[in-house]
């Protein structure tokens, strides 16, 4: 199973494609810059692990860059994990279309166009493959500063459900999986009594485990959950 994958130099990218990469799998992995530890991963896992510097912002060359001179039309594809994603926070009144216009390129412009090529090249290979969009609990629970961010992820999770329902004929999944509060670097800005509040409003009354979450879209990725397409799946310490 060859599995194309965004954002996998740190944080839950890099959960996601060391679990995939755990199964036998390959991962086709995008990110700015290659880190120490995704290094280490490629070094622990040899001609199963490819990558790419490629900047998501870049909503014109996916086709050309990621699909044409890299994958390869000829190769076949399983799977898309859209993780990668660019957080701009802050309340309404103070928001600017420049840095609302550049987190839409990342977070929904260019995982829109990669998922219309990665559709192409399941049509190709006649694959019925599986795509999982990385979403936010923030899209169904209100959080001060997020409203901005938010509205990306739910662009995601209406473009997947309708996805789902264009594609399922010929094989072709697509699902949202709803991720809860994490320690990653992108709430590392956080104080503790921030993270302790988010917390309380959580069943568990903690963080969300990466694992946790890498291990449901090996699942979602999974001829094991070949009846599930369309869905929001949360993974939230029972934030909702």
């Amino acid at each position: 199973m060859n599995i194309l994958v965004t954002g996998v130099s740190k944080g839950l990218g890099l959960s996601i494609t060391e679990s995939i990469l755990q199964k036998g799998w390959n991962v086709y992995g995008i990110s700015r810059s290659m880190s120490n530890e995704l290094q280490k991963l490629s070094d622990a896992y040899p001609g199963h692990l490819f990558w790419i510097s490629y900047d998501l912002s870049d909503t014109d060359n996916v086709k050309n860059d990621i699909f044409k001179d890299w994958i390869g039309f000829e190769t076949e594809m399983h799977g898309f994990v859209n993780n990668a994603a660019l957080a701009y926070d802050d309340i309404i009144t103070n928001l600017n279309i420049a840095s609302l216009t550049d987190m839409y390129k990342v977070n929904v412009f260019t995982p829109m166009n990669i998922t219309k090529y990665i559709i192409r090249q399941f049509l190709l290979h006649q694959i019925k493959g599986s795509i999982v969009h990385l979403s936010s609990i923030s899209v169904h629970t209100g959080y001060k500063g997020l409203s901005m961010y938010a509205s990306t992820k739910g662009a995601l999770e209406a473009f997947s459900k309708n996805t789902a329902r264009e594609w399922g004929e010929v094989g072709i999944r697509s699902n949202s999986l709803i991720a809860g509060f994490m320690e990653t670097e992108m709430s590392s800005t956080l104080t503790t009594d921030q993270k302790n509040r988010i917390y309380q409003r959580t069943s568990l009354k903690k963080a969300v485990e990466k694992t946790s979450v890498a291990e449901t879209i090996v699942f979602l990725l999974s001829e094991q959950s070949q009846s599930i397409t369309g869905q929001n799946i949360h993974v939230d310490a029972g934030t909702i």
